[in-house]
């Protein structure tokens, strides 16, 4: 008991750092792009967008996955506490940060005629992609750090690069926009892409390792694994981007460009405040699971206990977005878009089964089932595809917040099928009966919102939402004796004033 209670810590401690982390990021986005804004105006917003957009998609391109792929041959390295095992990996991956690197700024000097036209219909940005390219060199190396952070479960060290990093960017970015205006963009990403990596090898040297040479053979052979999954990941990336783009045109062709907008918006607004959890949660479990994937009973146990942690963090946070989703549309855009909150409410109930899903989906990269992983990725990104087009057809944008649901509801039950049979997965008691309870609030909210007068919903949901707020309390305290976490951190708050 006390070993589950100290890996429920782990999980609750790196969402809460990782979370922190998110929300910071989320707060400097919102206030670069208000500088964007303000002193570029429009014009200079769509500029900066396509060109980083356009290098964004080279990177993905040209860098292989090694982002996701390395992390778990450095983590099983790591948990295997072999420090020359870790030492050779670091040093194969560190060969093909570089390659990859190299690659993608090769790729963009050659290619910016084209990546000009493809973005901006003529040449006239050439020369900015060609400068660019270097932040495709420097963008791999600092990815790389970041990788070996993770990998080795330095958690700390990456936060704090995380968020250094997004900071002393706006802060480059805010002169050079003010004085040089549009002129400003390129050398802004160019030292921006400089100033982050300098930070992540900063923290990065932090972490020390012993010169060890690899021969060929297991360089060889290391090189073949990480570039393997990472090719996989690449491309099912890019098949969900091009699935994600597809929507967007079928919407605009039957549909209108303003709801192109607001399908944007909504799902903008649940990928981004509902979406950190699973990027925060993601960080440190991911090598976590790749550290334990040759056991399938201690796999199983670790995909439980991030489910059960992930249902109790999300749960309560859904069932305030159903109730008061207009109030979060007006504050963070304008009341012109709450034609969106039918389809935020369908979504929201996808989020249930996305938690479970998400928990499983990582054991076939942990386990390095590249080939699985993409198969698994391209059939549920077939059916994502048919239900979004089907729905738009049939309801709208409702249609679409329906797709969601249940495009997440056959998720979960193919990627669980598929790790019961192949690695004998099989969810516990304990997250079934969290996941029924809070999933049983959530449809309560759900229906409330869609069928009760504006002054009773109030009434009558906000001892519900409560209620999701006491069990996730109560049985977080269980699971980590939360109680003490808080005592503690009020008696260290109080020490501090006092000091």
């Amino acid at each position: 008991m006390s070993g589950d209670r100290s890996s429920y810590r782990q999980i609750f401690k790196a969402t809460s750092i990782f979370g922190g982390v998110q929300v910071f990021n989320i707060i400097i986005s919102i206030l670069r792009g208000k500088i964007v804004a303000v002193l570029l105006g429009p014009s200079g917003m769509g500029i900066a967008g396509l060109l980083t957009s356009s290098t964004g998609f080279v990177q993905l391109l040209t860098s292989f996955g090694l982002r996701t792929s390395a992390v778990k041959n450095i983590a099983e390295a790591n948990e295997q506490g072999n420090p020359e095992k870790v030492a050779q990996t670091a040093s194969v991956f560190r060969k093909l940060v570089w390659i990859t690197g190299l690659l993608g700024t090769l790729a963009t000097l050659l290619f910016a005629p084209y990546l000009s036209e493809l973005a901006f219909g003529d040449h006239s940005q050439t020369n900015s992609f060609r400068w660019l390219s270097v932040t495709l060199l420097f963008t791999q190396l600092t990815n790389g750090q970041f990788v070996m952070l993770q990998g080795m479960r330095k958690l700390q060290m990456l936060a704090k690069a995380n968020m250094i990093g997004s900071f002393i960017g706006l802060l480059i970015s805010a002169p050079l926009y003010y004085f040089y205006g549009i002129e400003g963009i390129v050398p802004a990403l160019i030292i921006g892409s400089i100033s982050a990596m300098a930070i992540a090898y900063f923290f990065g040297k932090k972490v020390t390792l012993k010169t060890t040479p690899v021969p060929k053979e297991e360089a060889i052979a290391l090189s073949k694994d990480m570039l393997r999954m990472g090719f996989m990941i690449s491309l099912s990336a890019l098949i969900t981007t091009a699935v994600a783009y597809l929507v967007r045109i079928y919407i605009s062709n039957t549909g209108s460009i303003d709801d192109v907008g607001l399908y944007n918006a909504g799902f903008g607004i649940l990928n981004t405040y509902v979406g950190l959890i699973f990027a925060a949660m993601g960080t440190d479990y991911y090598p976590r699971l790749a550290g334990v994937s040759n056991d399938n009973s201690k796999a199983t146990r670790l995909i439980n206990q991030q489910a059960e942690i992930g249902i109790l963090i999300l749960a309560p946070i859904l069932s305030v977005f159903f109730i008061f989703v207009n109030w979060i549309i007006i504050l963070l855009f304008s009341s012109e878009f709450l034609a969106i909150d039918k389809m935020i409410h369908w979504a929201a109930l996808g989020m249930y089964f996305k938690v479970a899903g998400w928990a499983i989906a990582f054991i076939l990269l942990a386990k390095g089932k590249s080939r699985l992983f993409f198969w698994n990725e391209l059939i549920s990104n077939a059916y994502s595809l048919g239900l979004n087009l089907l729905g738009y057809y049939l309801m709208g944008l409702e249609g679409l917040g329906i797709s969601f649901l249940l495009t997440y509801a056959l998720y979960l039950i193919q990627v669980y099928s598929l790790a019961r049979f192949k690695f004998q997965f099989h969810f516990l008691k304990s997250f079934y009966r969290i996941f029924v309870i809070q999933t049983i609030i959530g449809v309560a909210c759900f229906f409330m919102i869609r069928h009760l007068s504006q002054p009773l919903v109030y009434v009558t949901a906000i001892p519900v939402i409560l209620t999701s707020f006491w069990m996730s309390y109560s049985e977080l305290d269980k699971r980590i004796g939360l109680k003490d976490i808080i005592k503690n951190f009020r008696k260290k708050a109080k020490k501090n004033n006092g000091e």
